[in-house]
């Protein structure tokens, strides 16, 4: 079992070497809006897993995802070269792409933000004309006790 240290950075150099192979070697047009977000390898240095997203080709564009995977898949081969080149390592981890969830992720907690925004907005609302319901001093007092 490998250095969990040595794995990081390991699953780092792959994610930079990945990257500027599909930046500068991969020439798949379906690669084109492809962003390494992160990689990870296991402990023993053999498998490694490569998280991409994918961005559409304006705002409101639809990114292909079953694109982007299935160029990644023809290219997985030259790609694994490539980080066995660039690593010197004794054996090549074999990669396994995956698309991130982050975007998504954030894109539903930005939404749930939003509606607990809306949500307080209408309590502040509706507690601006509100009284209390009972006494405006409920708490007891060691005066009142006495009487």
């Amino acid at each position: 079992m490998a250095d969990q240290a040595r794995a990081r950075r390991l699953a780092k150099r792959i994610a930079q070497i990945v990257a500027s192979a599909l930046e500068h070697d991969i020439k798949d047009p379906r690669l084109g809006n492809v962003t390494i977000t992160d990689a990870r390898v296991t402990g023993d240095l053999r498998d490694a897993t490569v998280y991409y997203t994918v961005l559409g080709d304006s705002l409101d564009a639809k990114p292909d995802f079953a694109g982007a995977a299935a160029a990644l898949e023809s290219a997985r081969g030259v790609l694994r070269t490539k980080v066995g080149q660039g690593t010197g390592v004794r054996y090549t981890p074999t990669l396994t792409f995956v698309a991130d969830q982050l975007p998504q992720d954030a894109r539903h907690i930005d939404d749930l933000l939003a509606k607990a925004r809306e949500a307080d907005a209408e309590v502040a609302r509706l507690a601006t004309g509100a009284q209390p319901a009972g006494e405006a001093d409920p708490y007891r007092r060691k005066d009142d006790d006495e009487d």
